[in-house]
């Protein structure tokens, strides 16, 4: 009996921790912003606990113009396992850029002769380098650029981007490239893991050599304090910017103020080449959005691990009928200032009873955390107790649920059947007998 106990505890465990692996925890909360918004798509979220605070359309296709190199940047950086490797500029390469109809970035000044992975990648990043993104991609896919966007199609699957597809390393349009804000924000935070993707991301200005007279200049003017004017932020961090007649304007920003970190995606702003319009409102709606969030918004602690969530109905305990379920830890989150403690609500996502024995910490259920009545995370509930087995309520359930399973009254009614059939064929042949007999 204790070692079918034992089995049928850790079956069950079994079962809860698979449930809850499987679990997507819902994040599409975006509380009220009065801030004014150009782009089509906005996404902010707060990095220090992936918790999304604004959205709008994030799922939606969109072009994502330069967008595309961080990206690029992901498939050319893993590439290499020294950034001081050198790479051949070739003629081939920057010709294929001007005939596709591109700019060159400076790349092309350093023909015939090479530059780090290094070099590159700043080239690639901060003026939006065609050339440089050629380059890695030559290099990279061994003269074939398909195979290039091939891995980085594979690695955008890899990263679980449902919504994204790239036909090319750079960003020039085609109908058939596009992402997600959701999406960028997968591709982005995995890049911040990479060697020098921030520090790259987060400079203004870069010289590949020490004799150079013309550096790099990065094209987002929120982080560059020298020719950003009035759309310098002081905050911000980085990362990309982009435009296309097609895309509109895009944007990629970062932001860190007072130990809050956010990003900011904005897609489709206003953009018309053919109007010669340098409006940068991607700029000027992502330093807006910031100081939103760093002014209105707090990381707090609204229930601990110790605030009770509800009592759970326990089988075969000893000597109770339920148990109180409290949060596994501290629920940390980021809510608007002078939000009230009655905004959150958190519910259980199952109340079917659970089987003793429960150990006290044990995971039992989820539960859909509300705020105003909108889903935005899930956390585990433990048991505040431990529960023993009660070992005749065991089998007394036990003992009840043969005697009701399907399985059983198949088998009860299959006996019967073969005693009638029994009774019926012994009766048919005592009768042949006595009729033999009698003959």
């Amino acid at each position: 009996m204790k070692k079918t106990i034992r089995f049928l505890a850790v079956f069950l465990s079994v079962v809860m921790m698979v449930a809850l692996l499987c679990a997507a925890p819902a994040s599409a909360l975006s509380f009220e912003c009065d801030v004014e918004q150009y782009s089509d798509t906005l996404l902010m979220i707060n990095l220090d606990t992936g918790m999304e605070v604004f959205a709008k359309e994030a799922d939606t296709r969109r072009y994502p113009a330069a967008l595309t190199k961080v990206m690029t940047y992901i498939v050319a950086a893993e590439a290499f396992d020294d950034f001081d490797t050198k790479i051949p500029i070739k003629q081939s390469c920057i010709d294929s850029v001007i005939n596709q109809g591109m700019s060159c970035s400076g790349v092309d000044w350093y023909i015939g002769e090479s530059l780090t992975v290094e070099n590159l990648l700043y080239a690639m990043m901060l003026p939006t380098g065609h050339d440089a993104a050629m380059v890695f991609a030559d290099y990279v896919g061994e003269g074939n650029v398909q195979a290039f966007v091939d891995k980085m199609n594979a690695k955008a699957e890899e990263l679980g981007c449902t919504d994204t597809h790239f036909t090319n390393p750079f960003g020039t349009h085609d109908d058939n490239h596009y992402t997600t804000a959701r999406d960028l924000y997968k591709i982005t935070k995995y890049a911040m893991g990479l060697p020098l993707f921030s520090k790259i991301c987060g400079t203004s200005t870069y010289y590949a050599r020490e004799d150079d007279d013309v550096p790099f200049i990065t094209t987002n003017w929120l982080i560059d304090s020298g020719r950003g004017g009035d759309y310098y932020y002081v905050y911000a961090t980085g990362v990309k910017n982009g435009s296309t007649q097609q895309a509109g304007r895009c944007l990629i920003a970062n932001a860190v103020y007072d130990g809050y970190a956010y990003m900011c995606i904005c897609l489709h702003a206003p953009y018309d080449e053919s109007k010669d319009e340098n409006e940068q409102y991607c700029m000027i709606e992502a330093a807006n959005m910031f100081r939103w969030a760093f002014l209105n918004l707090s990381f707090v602690t609204p229930v601990t691990k110790d605030t009770p969530v509800c009592e759970q109905k326990v089988d075969h305990a000893w000597d109770t009928e339920s148990i109180l379920l409290v949060p596994e830890t501290d629920f940390n989150v980021i809510l608007p200032d002078g939000y009230s403690k009655g905004d959150i609500k958190i519910v259980p996502d199952s109340t079917d009873p659970v089987s003793a024995p429960i150990n006290k910490g044990d995971i039992v259920t989820t539960a859909t955390v509300y705020y105003k009545d909108e889903p935005f995370t899930q956390i585990n509930l433990v048991s505040n107790d431990s529960v023993g087995v009660s070992p005749i309520l065991y089998t007394t359930d036990a003992i009840r649920g043969i005697l009701t399973s399907p399985w059983f009254l198949i088998a009860v009614g299959l006996i019967v059947v073969l005693f009638i059939v029994y009774v019926t064929v012994s009766s048919s042949y005592a009768k042949k007998r006595k009729r033999d007999k009698k003959k």
